[in-house]
């Protein structure tokens, strides 16, 4: 099976990057709603596997971060073979064509900022929609299950969940470079699916989750207010995205091989 080339890949993602500059708002809404609504499809798989085997994982915690890891990947898999437009993905995949002057940083910041919002929009309509209202986690394990996941996500410090915002986006990032490096379907599942196991298996924050797994909590009835949501996880986990993905995979790319 063929692969690009490390500078191949970052080629790769300048010439995604200017089709995604290009698209008009109604479109980039659009394609961000579904990334949402993907991103929460892989958090409910997740939630379910992952948490559905609590006498096993009781005794062997290592067994549900792993369950869930190996769960949560689809929703990144659908993003890029199915087609979305994920604001974390594009943390990085945007970075090189803006450094290598292609188009301006006020491009950047128009769809950053509308996929952003557009891919919560997905994701609140999939927790209240698909889950809450259907009833798929009324019942335990998974009904504390995720009024637990919320709890601790918005317990944590800020800078805790900066750091770890940026270890999310970095495999995140990592994965979506990897699904370039394969033209062919089974090369992209194959590197999509690892790095993005890996950060949900160590408990790394991704923001784009977290729209859909502390919404749900909240659903569910765990004690958390608006507040406790927006500034205790969602802006740090979005700010440690950002520099994970824009720094420490676009920037770094684009400074090793297109760089003149």
């Amino acid at each position: 099976m063929s692969t690009l080339s490390p500078a191949e890949i970052v080629t790769t993602a300048q010439k995604a990057a200017l089709q995604k500059i290009e698209f008009s708002t109604r479109k980039t809404i659009i394609l961000g709603i579904l990334a949402g609504v993907y991103i929460a499809m892989g958090g409910l798989l997740s939630l379910l596997i992952g948490y559905g085997f609590p006498e096993i994982s009781a005794n062997n915690p290592g067994i549900q971060k792993l369950l869930s890891g190996c769960m949560f990947p689809l929703g990144l898999i659908l993003v890029v073979i199915a087609g979305a437009e994920l604001f974390t993905g594009n943390n990085a995949v945007l970075i090189p064509g803006v450094l290598n002057g292609k188009y301006k940083w006020w491009a950047v910041w128009r769809n950053w900022t509308l996929v952003y919002f557009s891919n919560f929009l997905g994701a609140l309509f999939f927790v209240y929609v698909m889950v809450h209202l259907t009833g798929v986690i009324s019942a335990d394990p998974w009904h504390s299950a995720i009024k637990d996941i919320a709890t601790v996500k918005v317990s944590m410090s800020w800078f805790s969940v900066f750091l770890k915002g940026i270890g999310a986006n970095w495999l995140v990032c990592l994965a979506v470079w990897l699904g370039m490096s394969s033209p062919g379907t089974a090369g992209k599942l194959i590197g999509l699916w690892f790095p993005v196991m890996c950060f949900v298996a160590i408990g790394y924050e991704h923001s784009i989750a977290n729209m859909f797994f502390i919404p749900l909590g909240i659903l569910q009835g765990a004690d958390i207010s608006i507040y406790d949501f927006i500034i205790c996880n969602l802006i740090p986990a979005t700010l440690g995205n950002i520099a994970g993905g824009a720094l420490f995979v676009g920037g770094v790319y684009w400074y090793a091989y297109l760089k003149k």
